[in-house]
């Protein structure tokens, strides 16, 4: 099996084996004076068509390495060369290729009319029962009293040792080997900038479900469906004019985006979303 990072590439090129690809417009950056919190984590790649691709950017030197990357002359670059650089060992160019195919990825579903089910579950339809085992992937703690709260028993995996240890009702873990017997799993999308996903499925192999969420999350998610994942939640902007006017100006835009999810029982596959291409009718 391809690794997540070829499949990635390798449906990029598929795609533009099919279609001609819109060009990147830009790459916003979150800028210095942008309020910390969720607002300030994540890059975004516009392509000329409109399409906007996330991607987290919070990781190590991630973001100032986007910033040099970011003076370079992007507008009109290939969105094909930057989803490649998915694949580069440099963090900050593995996060824009990430963005990239992201954008890549909601340009097709535009292009062929598939939209995504809209969900404003924080919890990505997880749905916690009393007395399960929820394991969760990257620490969201705002979540973990929801699940708490469902009488749900919580291990949550992380990498930072400083968060490690016990909590009111919980505990968070360095070792994805205590996420084994959950019962279903809700995973950060940052697992796919920081090379853990695969030690994770492993982990979790036996769960009933296993849903990944975030902005970063919006991608075709056929090569995350193949490795077990069974639901993938993403963010696509709606109003993008607005949007780009609140990123920039350091204010809250979430309001400018809808959240979604895709489950593997109802996902066409991209063989099927290329059909439904006009060349392709």
């Amino acid at each position: 099996m391809r690794s997540v990072t070829e499949h990635f590439i390798w449906l990029a090129e598929r795609i533009a084996g099919e279609s001609a690809l819109p060009c990147v417009k830009a790459l916003h950056l979150p800028t210095a004076t942008t309020p910390v919190g969720k607002d300030a984590e994540f890059a975004v790649l516009e392509l000329e068509d409109g399409s906007c691709g996330f991607s987290y950017v919070w990781l190590a030197d991630t973001l100032a390495g986007a910033r040099r990357i970011g003076a370079e002359r992007m507008s009109g670059a290939s969105v094909l060369t930057w989803v490649r650089e998915y694949g580069s060992a440099d963090p900050a160019r593995r996060a824009i290729g990430l963005a990239a195919f992201n954008a890549l990825s909601q340009h097709l579903f535009a292009r062929v009319g598939w939209i995504p089910d809209e969900t404003a579950d924080p919890l990505g339809q997880l749905n916690p029962q009393p007395g399960e085992r929820i394991g969760m992937v990257g620490f969201f703690p705002p979540l973990a009293p929801l699940i708490v709260a469902s009488g749900a028993q919580l291990t949550v995996l992380e990498l930072k040792p400083e968060l490690a240890g016990t909590r009111d009702g919980y505990r968070v873990t360095l070792d994805p080997a205590e996420l084994a017997g959950s019962d279903k799993v809700l995973s950060t999308s940052t697992v796919l900038l920081n090379d853990t996903l695969d030690r994770v499925l492993v982990a979790c192999r036996d769960a009933r479900s296993v849903v990944m969420v975030g902005p970063t999350a919006g991608c075709l998610p056929d090569p995350l469906f193949a490795r077990g994942v069974h639901s993938v939640g993403g963010a696509r902007v709606i109003d993008r004019p607005a949007f780009l006017d609140a990123f920039h100006s350091g204010q809250p835009w979430g309001r400018y985006t809808r959240k979604y999810m895709i489950r593997r029982q109802d996902y066409p596959g991209v063989e099927g979303l290329l059909e439904r291409l006009p060349n392709n009718r």
